[in-house]
């Protein structure tokens, strides 16, 4: 809109004519840069989900333990140090579901068979390795290893879940978990990416 002032020759425009032009966006509906825009439908299909746990038998309910990387960074390391991050390949895959629950009655089943050997302080690798395969473990699959007076350290597995524990004066521990991201089976990778 043109005024008629003389002298003025500039075009102006009403405070409120403004207002709505801003507020309406001239009709556009691409966003702000930077702006988050929701996924898209085939977006939202591809993302992998994580099946649902839930309480097992004989299991309290409450939430579940996250397995998390213990990994320890020398007193040398510099900030800025991806040791955590290159090391990921080491940490066990957790079991969800059912899965979960099959892990569970499993290790209590294989700490409740160690605790003999426990008790009479057979901390060997024969003897461990023998009940091993004796609860039905694949002698390929079994792997025990002397901590010297500590006890031992053994991973086991049977082609569906993984177990690692120890076996020693202070305790038995037994973890159940899905393997490795490497796909090296129960064995922990001794190198990754």
């Amino acid at each position: 809109m043109r005024t008629n002032h003389p002298g003025r020759g500039r075009l102006t425009i009403p405070a409120a004519a403004l207002l709505a032009l801003l507020a309406a966006g001239c009709g556009s509906t691409t966003a702000a840069p930077g702006a988050l825009k929701p996924p898209s439908r085939a977006a939202t299909a591809a993302v992998p989900t994580v099946p649902a746990d839930f309480p097992c038998p004989g299991e309290t309910p409450g939430p579940t333990p996250n397995i998390t990387l213990k990994v320890e960074v020398s007193a040398s390391a510099a900030p800025g140090d991806h040791y955590a991050e290159n090391h990921g390949f080491k940490v066990p895959i957790p079991l969800h579901g059912q899965s979960r629950c099959d892990g569970l009655a499993a290790a209590q089943r294989v700490k409740g068979a160690l605790e003999p050997l426990r008790a009479r302080h057979d901390f060997t690798k024969e003897g461990t390795r023998g009940l091993l395969t004796g609860l039905g473990y694949p002698a390929g699959r079994v792997d025990v290893q002397e901590l010297g007076a500590a006890g031992v350290a053994f991973t086991a597995g049977d082609g569906r879940l993984c177990l690692s524990g120890t076996v020693g004066s202070g305790a038995t521990t037994v973890e159940s978990f899905a393997g490795y991201p490497d796909g090296t089976g129960c064995e922990p990778p001794r190198g990754g990416h």
